[in-house]
């Protein structure tokens, strides 16, 4: 299963920032802080059951709105509390009426977030941002009895998607020290976060990478390359040199479009991976599902409670969206894209001429192939004219 945390539209120097729904890197569970006002309280989710259910994790006295939270696969749920000038973990877990509570340590730190779950499940990391560099923690899952700095990355970085199922390569957008502009870079966690380029699409754009695929290469990236001054969704191939597509359809009017889950199981076959986005707009919120390989972006309403932007796919295809309402507290709302987008599963043997053109929304662009090995080299954007890309 491919999971993602509940990503909301705000963003911190570009980066999407994440609320406290988190989902598991197995997909089994998920958590939460539930309650309101000043009664928070951690909540984990069973997802993998015939029916979801949730066991309220409290501590013995409410927790802080600012106090993040992510489920590994065994069920244990982290939890980074901010204490002062620093942050506080421990493994929080289910002890018949009471909450059983194991500390890990602190991490000296004015701002620190939580990355998304890493691949193994059971390790946990986390960006610690100093005033010319950010740390690489890890909090949970290391050999040693408490959190452990793993990699110290010079600039400021925001993000955070996992590039292989192993958990070693990290992709980060990083601000150089002296400023300028934003470009996502891999680390690599077990050569001392050695750091290679990755997203290079001009010099002078943005360039962020929102989500990543292992299993097909998919990558989703927002840049100003296309049009400078204005961020565009788009997206690329993990060891592609092919320049990154950036689709009319994923460019509503009056509407922000923010992916939160890509299909997994789907290997080397990026064109055929459904991709479920969160569509902002006036009139509120709601499901969007395309596939690179399609030129429609279809809309969906949203389940009533949806917890929005958090969900998952199965490796069958099967998009499921958590919801809370008063009447059910913890559901999940199964969506099947083959009905959804009103279209046959997409087969993946040939891409021609007209395919090319739905690739990119009705744009020019350079040849879809499948990459024989997926690995983290520079992508670069050739003109949206057709000619080949660079390097």
């Amino acid at each position: 299963m491919t999971a993602c945390a509940l990503e909301t539209a705000a963003e911190d120097d570009g980066a999407v920032s994440r609320a406290s729904f988190t989902i598991a890197a197995n997909g089994a569970y998920a958590a939460r802080l539930a309650g309101s006002g000043e009664a928070l309280f951690p909540e984990r989710w069973t997802l993998d059951g015939p029916e979801p259910y949730a066991v309220p994790l409290p501590a013995a006295q409410p927790e802080d709105p600012h106090a993040q939270l992510l489920p590994l696969v065994d069920g244990r749920v982290l939890i980074g509390r901010r204490v002062g000038g620093r942050y506080v973990f421990s493994l929080l877990y289910p002890t018949g009426p009471r909450t059983g509570e194991l500390p890990l340590g602190a991490v000296e730190s004015a701002s620190l977030r939580l990355l998304p779950p890493s691949p193994d499940g059971a390790c946990a990391y986390a960006l610690a941002a100093g005033e010319h560099s950010t740390g690489v923690w890890r909090v949970a899952g290391g050999a040693g009895a408490g959190p452990e700095h793993v990699a110290e990355v010079r600039g400021r970085c925001t993000g955070g998607a996992w590039l292989d199922r192993t958990g070693r390569m990290l992709a980060l957008d990083r601000r150089p020290p002296g400023g300028g502009p934003v470009k996502t870079v891999a680390v690599d966690l077990e050569r001392g976060g050695e750091m290679t380029p990755l997203l290079q699409i001009t010099d002078g754009s943005d360039d962020r990478l929102l989500l990543a695929d292992p299993d097909s290469g998919l990558l989703l990236i927002r840049s100003d390359a296309p049009s400078p001054g204005h961020h565009r969704l788009g997206w690329g191939v993990l060891g592609s040199s092919l320049p990154v597509r950036f689709p009319e359809c994923l460019r509503p009017a009056d509407a922000a479009v923010t992916p939160f889950a890509i299909q997994p199981g789907q290997t080397l076959t990026p064109e055929a991976c459904a991709v479920a986005l969160r569509i902002d707009a006036a009139a509120g919120s709601w499901v969007g599902l395309w596939r690179p390989a399609g030129r429609r972006l279809h809309h969906l309403a949203a389940p009533e409670g949806w917890l929005t932007g958090a969900g998952l796919w199965t490796r069958e295809g099967v998009l499921r969206l958590p919801y809370a309402t008063r009447s059910v507290p913890c559901g999940l709302a199964r969506v099947d894209p083959a009905v959804a987008m009103r279209e046959e599963p997409v087969q993946h043997p040939v891409t021609t001429q007209s395919t090319q053109a739905e690739c990119a929304g009705g744009e020019p662009s350079g040849r879809v192939v499948t990459p024989g090995v997926c690995k983290p080299v520079p992508l670069q954007q050739a003109p949206l004219t057709g000619r080949t890309a660079r390097g």
